[in-house]
């Protein structure tokens, strides 16, 4: 008898892939931010798909805090910053609390340097394992070299 086994075809996977499902954010949680711009609300990139994305209304650190109203399971983190006009070293800190009194645990801290025309986009999709999330923040540095720089977002996602 022979032994065989199909090879599973890998372009299935990148559909499915394509196809997650992200979290409906409006219905699931809270969100806190340290300020916005009125031409780029927080909802342009947390839930209108192909929206004009956040940015704030003032220079320096800024947060955004998703706070749900029941703990989370977080599989996935897509996160798209976009500057088209001012060379900046941006840093970000991606961190989670498991409840709301708990210190906070870093996912990720990162430093990109955006050169318009060239380079406008900073991409990141992180794998990650978490349950019990009750709060999700980004904090934004614009610049670590200057500090009026604007903090902007493209695109947060999440996924289970």
């Amino acid at each position: 008898m022979m032994r065989k086994k199909q090879i599973l075809d890998t372009s299935q996977d990148s559909q499915a892939a394509a196809q997650l499902e992200w979290l409906n954010l409006s219905a699931l949680a809270q969100v806190e931010f340290s300020s916005e711009s009125p031409d780029y609300p927080i909802e342009e990139a947390l839930e209108v798909e192909g929206g004009k994305g956040w940015r704030s209304a003032l220079p320096g650190k800024q947060s955004i805090r998703i706070v749900f109203d029941i703990p989370q399971t977080i599989h996935k983190v897509f996160l798209l910053f976009e500057e088209n006009v001012q060379a900046r070293t941006q840093e970000f800190v991606l961190r989670y609390s498991s409840a709301g009194k708990e210190p906070f645990h870093t996912i990720v801290l990162q430093q990109y340097t955006f050169s318009p025309p060239h380079t406008t986009n900073q991409l990141e999709v992180y794998q990650v394992d978490l349950t019990n999330v009750q709060i999700l923040e980004l904090e934004i540095l614009p610049d670590i070299n200057m500090s009026n720089a604007f903090a902007s977002l493209k695109k947060l996602k999440l996924s289970r």
